[in-house]
């Protein structure tokens, strides 16, 4: 399998061979700054099933693992409500995450057709469509869980829109620190290799096949000013009738 795009990952199940592209680091107020270690804190080797610290302290979305294997989990999300940035056409993931953040920080701080405040919930995810295009850039959505005490009428705004799950079932890899545009390639193809040969191999590769590149999710649980007991993870995306033929 190949993931396209300048800046990111192509890869295989035998191989892997990191983009060429270099980025400069994005420095920002309110989204995930880069170049830090976390001090104190590791992911097990298997680098799946650690509980995010975060969702102790703020609402996540519940989901039930289905199935583990050597370096990844299978969740299943039901009802799954997402309030999402429209496509951002960006070179950087980091930079398109921070333009994508700070819409949807505004959105919860009351600039919506509601005027009302809306509590941080987590994670905060990045939906990534690479491109193969002449310009390099790929395809970012960013989105903030909507939490249950909204859920029945999410308030609308201006260049946002909902995104609800039915039944969504997420192949997922972790990983820890401040996450940079190099960390989302490597951290996706390894989650690709780990499942490559497992019964769930098909199912991803079937949902994938109504795009000409391979999208996949970066989920963020910490806020920029936690540096230790960070959790980020890998997400590639399947639907219940793809895994149910697998």
């Amino acid at each position: 399998m190949t993931i396209p795009g300048c800046g990111f990952i192509h890869f295989n199940r035998y191989s892997i061979a990191m983009a060429t592209h270099s980025i400069l680091p994005y420095l920002f107020s309110f989204i995930f700054v880069l170049n830090f270690s976390s001090p104190g804190f590791s992911l097990p080797s298997s680098s799946v099933g650690v509980f995010p610290p975060t969702c102790k302290r703020i609402e996540c979305p519940a989901f039930d693992v289905i199935d583990k294997g050597d370096g990844y989990e299978i969740r299943r999300y039901n009802s799954t409500p997402w309030i999402s940035t429209s496509e951002i056409n960006e070179i950087s993931f980091v930079g398109a995450t921070r333009d994508g953040f700070l819409q949807l920080f505004n959105y919860i701080q009351g600039n919506n057709e509601y005027s009302v405040k809306i509590e941080m919930t987590g994670p905060v995810i990045t939906q990534i469509l690479p491109s193969d295009g002449p310009f390099c850039t790929s395809s970012f959505v960013v989105s903030f869980y909507v939490p249950k005490e909204n859920q029945a009428d999410p308030p609308p705004a201006k260049g946002l829109h909902l995104q609800k799950w039915d039944v969504k079932y997420a192949a997922v890899r972790q990983f820890t620190g401040f996450v940079s545009d190099s960390d989302v390639g490597v951290e996706a193809a390894a989650l690709y290799s780990s499942i490559a040969g497992s019964r769930w191999a098909s199912a991803i590769d079937k949902s994938r096949k109504a795009y000409s590149t391979s999208p996949y999710t970066v989920a963020q649980y910490n806020s920029p000013f936690e540096y230790t007991d960070r959790v980020n993870e890998i997400w590639m995306l399947f639907d219940e009738e793809d895994s149910s033929s697998s």
